[in-house]
């Protein structure tokens, strides 16, 4: 099969020096990843006995085989046959008909943990194993005395908490098979009701890959026929991931539009001048319908008396707006309604995002991206959450973002609900000046987004919590100008910034925050611009191979094609209007 073909070529090209593939661009070695390259190779064709399989073969075994591989990687595996059920921690399929006020409860998840979920519930109820005409398994990778368990990759853990729900695993386990037949009916009908209701057509499943996967398994499972509309649908979502080059194919995770036009319309917007202020009101105006105003999505579960008002990431994910994207694109709309003559079109479209900004803040002042309170911490001790992403707690990046629109709209640093998001800000600030970045690599990202809403809320440029992010930047600006920060700054472990090679997007970043923070005249700045200017290619861009933006930290990491082309367009840009201003201060949210 010619994709297939591709897809080999793809995963040969990307294998690491150290027999291995990586999570992100010359990483690690990643278990996990690994096994699952080394058996879709296999599944396709490739010779156990040739070069670069031995060499795969080799270091998984060296690193406890396919037994020490994540949940998610042992689920895959035993779907194919190729790996036992038994090693995969037990979650009945009832879950889903459990009270909110249950201790485990799928409210209580993350968006993206549910619609994974989900769906998979039924995979584990029904333990189907895939066809396979060739009986392609990996028992080879199972073959060594070395005995090694998945580490998990979950922060806030607890020893007493991981014995209760280890213990609790296998009573799970035990009681399995004596569920009634009828109330194990009701939940699969229940995960078949969330899922046909949010497959958001050609979109998928939650808009992103695992979901939508574990969607086309579950109608399969189910016997849905392969012209079913639900099952066309969700096997489409998945065929509209794949990108397939000429001589190569792979699939995305997902698809970033609503975040990429309204980061690229602030960087627009920067540069100004007439070519580049049409393409703002035209991306304003592709924006402006996909704002969710009539879903009361899963956020609903937690803040029932809030309107829905805000932007999903995707193409279409109406169930699953997020705080992030809706304050990257209010903040959009009202620059451009106050620079660039947008009139008053846009005046309903902030109102009722600010509106949800402010009714999905949290208790301690911060934003989660997708839900409000979703900081039940506990559940990362139980056995399927060693991934470490199922809980989507405030974070400071997110939490900037919304400060800086609510600043930039109007709201003063005298609002008690802004002294209280202020609060958090300084709060979770780092004790070397830096701040956490969640969704972006990393604490370059989180101290550009906390300065850009510090200096939103007429923060004091000369403020400890300012100085201290600035001299943290200063700090660790490379010796050629540029600043940059690799993914394993996300270890648990974690001690404080190591050096890494200067990429354009984080050297954006920081240069960003420096502005933000009313340094544009210091020389660090100007050695970034200088940075900056000489990597420029020819084509006027910015090359990147690098990983910088964040899945799952420790798991999953997000290579942003846009990320090297407008973050430093808008960087020497802003550099550019502050030195022909007389106002020192940069004016807007971002």
């Amino acid at each position: 099969m010619e994709l297939e073909r591709k897809i080999g070529v793809y995963l040969r090209r990307i294998q690491g020096e150290h027999g291995g593939w990586p999570l992100y661009h010359g990483g690690a070695f990643d278990i996990s990843a690994t096994v699952k390259a080394y058996f879709a190779l296999k599944m396709i064709g490739d010779d156990t006995g040739a070069a670069h399989m031995v060499r795969a073969r080799e270091a998984i075994l060296a690193r406890g085989g396919a037994a020490a591989t994540n949940v998610f990687t042992r689920f895959q595996l035993a779907l194919y046959g190729a790996g036992p059920w038994s090693a995969i921690p037990t979650m009945p399929v009832e879950i889903i008909l459990l009270p909110r006020w249950f201790p485990i409860h799928l409210s209580k998840m993350s968006y993206w943990a549910r619609t994974v979920i989900v769906p998979l519930l039924v995979l584990q109820v029904k333990k189907p194993v895939a066809r396979n005409a060739r009986g392609i398994r990996v028992d080879e990778l199972y073959r060594t005395a070395v005995k090694a368990r998945a580490k998990s990759q979950a922060a806030r853990k607890s020893a007493v908490w991981t014995a209760f729900f280890n213990g609790l695993d296998v009573v799970l386990k035990a009681v399995d098979p004596l569920w009634p037949k009828r109330l194990r009916q009701r939940a699969l009908d229940r995960c078949i009701q969330f899922v046909t209701e949010r497959l958001n057509g050609e979109d998928g499943l939650g808009a992103i890959y695992p979901a939508m996967a574990n969607s086309v398994m579950m109608f399969d499972v189910l016997g849905y026929a392969e012209d079913h509309p639900h099952r066309v649908l969700a096997r489409r979502s998945v065929e509209r991931l794949l990108v397939v080059k000429d001589e190569e194919a792979y699939c995305q995770p997902c698809m970033s539009p609503v975040w990429d036009t309204s980061l690229v319309c602030h960087a627009l917007m920067e540069a100004g001048g007439e070519v580049a202020e049409a393409g703002v009101k035209r991306g304003l105006e592709w924006l402006k319908p996909l704002q969710v105003l009539d879903v009361r999505g899963d956020w609903a579960d937690e803040r029932p008396n809030v309107r829905p008002g805000g932007w999903a990431f995707q193409y279409n994910n109406a169930h699953y707006p997020d705080t992030d994207d809706t304050a990257v694109v209010a903040m959009a709309m009202d620059r451009a309604r106050q620079r660039l003559d947008a009139g008053p079109g846009y005046d309903e479209a902030i109102d009722r995002a600010v509106e949800w900004t402010w009714g999905m803040q949290c208790k301690n002042g911060g934003w989660g991206a997708f839900d409000a309170e979703n900081a039940y911490y506990y559940l990362n001790n139980i056995p399927f959450a060693d991934h470490g992403a199922l809980l989507d707690p405030p974070t400071v990046d997110v939490s900037a973002r919304c400060v800086s629109l609510l600043a930039q709209v109007g709201v003063g640093a005298d609002d008690p609900r802004m002294k209280s998001a202020l609060a958090y800000l300084e709060q979770d600030q780092e004790a070397d000046g830096s701040w956490f970045g969640r969704w972006g690599v990393n604490y370059i990202y989180g101290t550009w987004s906390a300065l850009c809403a510090l200096n939103a809320a007429s923060v004091d440029p000369e403020a400890p919590v300012m100085r201290k992010a600035v001299d943290w930047l200063l700090k660790i600006q490379n010796a050629d100008g540029g600043w940059g920060e690799s993914c394993d700054s996300y270890a648990l472990d974690y001690k404080g910034y190591e050096p890494a090679a200067s990429r354009a997007s984080q050297t954006a970043w920081a240069l960003l925050g420096l502005m933000a923070a009313g340094e544009n005249a210091h020389e660090a700045v100007a050695r970034g611009v200088r940075w900056l200017q000489q990597t420029q290619d020819a084509s006027g861009i910015w090359p990147e191979a690098d990983y910088t933006g964040g899945g799952f930290p420790r798991v999953f990491y997000l290579r942003y094609h846009g990320y090297a082309k407008f973050f430093p367009l808008w960087a020497l840009a802003r550099h550019r209007n502050l030195k022909l201003s007389n106002e020192p201060r940069v004016a807007w949210g971002m």
